[in-house]
């Protein structure tokens, strides 16, 4: 046993220095993240090695450790979307941090560049599927912000009648209404673009 475990190490060693760079490239470009890439390149090799039995040499070393590298890569975005949908909520809490965080210490605008999904804004609205996540991320929104941003953009009331209907001041109904226009962006973010 001790043989064959030698033998493991002495291939992945030969696999490490063949293939390391191909496949910490490919992490990073699929994840973006240095740091990302390397833990997902040495998970890999260290599944590989755990593996190697199962090896039958049908296919080409480097294709068998690149099948590897992917589902490690799936894994890592699954369990990424599910941790943020479990500390994500549309809460009035969470519209107030997206709207804070978006001016600096000075009060200056930070650049936030955009998401090029949202250049495609008609044809989104033309899809029924980002429709029904719309719809979904909608009925998610505090029931006053859901309100406010229906009235306004759906029934084409004005803004003093919808302050009226909720009671509140015009300047407290833009802030709702800009809120909820980032909780909602926020959500189709992350229901949408997974």
């Amino acid at each position: 046993m001790e043989i064959i475990k030698e033998n493991s190490k002495t291939v992945l060693e030969k696999w490490v220095n063949q293939f390391g760079d191909e496949l910490f490239s490919w992490a990073l470009y699929k994840t973006s993240s240095k740091q990302t890439a390397e833990d997902l390149v040495q998970e890999t090799f260290l599944s590989a090695f755990h593996k190697l039995e199962t090896f039958q040499g049908r296919s080409h070393p480097k294709t068998w450790l690149f099948a590897i590298l992917n589902h490690k890569v799936i894994d890592y975005y699954r369990l990424s979307a599910q941790t943020t949908k479990q500390t994500f909520h549309l809460t009035e809490n969470s519209g107030y941090e997206l709207s804070d965080g978006l001016f600096n210490e000075t009060e200056n605008w930070k650049s936030n560049e955009i998401n090029p999904i949202w250049d495609q804004e008609e044809e989104l609205l033309d899809n029924p599927e980002f429709n029904k996540v719309m719809q979904n991320c909608m009925d998610e929104l505090p029931q006053k912000w859901k309100y406010a941003l229906t009235s306004k953009y759906l029934t084409d009331k004005n803004a003093e009648e919808i302050c009226q209907e909720l009671e509140i001041t015009v300047s407290n109904y833009w802030q709702i209404v800009h809120r909820a226009k980032l909780l909602l962006k926020k959500c189709l973010e992350l229901k949408w673009m997974r």
